[in-house]
């Protein structure tokens, strides 16, 4: 491991310099990789480890997923499988289906977690709730993390351009004895930038916080807020979405993400750099509250309660599609459709 200076914390991470390709292929040699579900990580996650040479195979239902595995190369009867086929012959046993589906299919795939595999998450929901979700593994076989910090897209596409996406680690139980290689090994196998660890209850408080916080939730009310006080105050659409949306999107975001925030106030106007440097802390005083409430409710379980009540009603697709559909026809969005299609690379 190699030690990080993060902020003046020291941290130690994992990189492939540390544990190489090769190493990782000698640790899972002889492993059968069984990923279960071909959605949101399953194709980014299965093509890499693939692509690296690892043995893979997919387990999904019959439909439309299942026919994009089939033109993603996978084939029918020798590496994709059935949901239950492939937990069976797979030692590293993937539970890539969504936080509601993997609730839903535990019971068919516990019966062959049999010792010594590995049960295998991106995501801490399933375990850390498993009071809730009922995902109790049995107490011979490795429970290990690897999650993305980004989607499935975004770890296939930066593997295929040479790059890595950053990802956390954990080990729940570890039966064997080697979980932690194996945990490593399957990381640098996906095409890990670096490797930080964790645990899964603090991979699952900060997901959720995050995705309702500054990744998602957040971002979504602050920028419909500006825009809604623009456009009540005369502004036309295109002037509210573009200062709103289009000029942090397209100008500066990839500013601060590549440099970080301190550059991009020093390569801004000096009216620019006053009026940040004053209001950021009017923001963060008005915003921590909440977030120390988001954490709250998201420590206590209550959002994960939240989650599975919702998920689990038979209408639940319908009505993401409403609230969906409402959010994509509101103004500000409506304006963001005519604004992308007036980008230069799309004339």
């Amino acid at each position: 491991m190699a030690q990080m200076n993060f902020g003046g914390v020291i941290e130690e991470v994992v990189t492939s310099k540390e544990f190489s390709l090769e190493k990782a292929r000698e640790v899972l040699k002889n492993e059968t990789i069984a990923v279960l579900g071909y959605g949101i990580q399953g194709p980014g996650q299965a093509g890499n480890l693939r692509d690296n040479g690892f043995n893979v195979i997919v387990g999904q239902r019959e439909g439309k997923t299942y026919d994009k595995a089939v033109a993603d190369g996978w084939v029918p009867g020798e590496t994709l499988f059935s949901l239950e086929e492939a937990a069976e012959k797979g030692t590293i046993v993937c539970m890539l289906l969504s936080d509601a589906a993997q609730i839903a299919v535990w019971p068919k795939i516990k019966q062959y977690l049999t010792p010594g595999k590995a049960l295998y998450f991106s995501h801490g929901f399933a375990i850390n709730w498993n009071d809730r979700t009922g995902v109790v593994p049995p107490a011979d076989i490795d429970v290990i993390m690897v999650a993305p910090k980004g989607s499935g897209t975004s770890l296939r596409t930066m593997f295929l351009e040479g790059r890595g996406l950053n990802c956390s680690y954990a080990i729940y139980q570890d039966a064997t004895g080697k979980a932690e290689e194996r945990t490593l090994a399957f990381g640098i196998g996906i095409g890990a930038g670096y490797l930080f660890k964790t645990t899964f209850q603090r991979e699952a408080t900060s997901d959720l916080t995050g995705e309702r916080g500054s990744l998602m939730g957040a971002i979504q009310g602050l920028l419909l807020a500006q825009y809604e006080v623009l456009r009540e105050n005369g502004h036309s659409p295109s002037e509210a979405f573009n200062e709103t949306v289009e000029e942090l999107t397209q100008s500066l975001g990839p500013l601060f993400g590549e440099k970080g925030m301190d550059w991009m106030y020093a390569n801004c106007s000096t009216t620019a750099q006053r009026g940040a440097l004053d209001w950021a802390p009017r923001f963060h005083d008005a915003v921590k509250p909440v977030m120390q409430w988001l954490y709250y409710s998201v420590k206590t379980g209550n959002e994960a309660q939240i989650s599975i009540d919702s998920n689990s009603k038979p209408d639940y697709r319908e009505k993401l599609n409403e609230e969906l559909k409402a959010m994509r026809e509101s103004e500000m969005w409506q304006a963001g459709a005519t604004v992308r299609k007036l980008r230069p690379e799309n004339n």
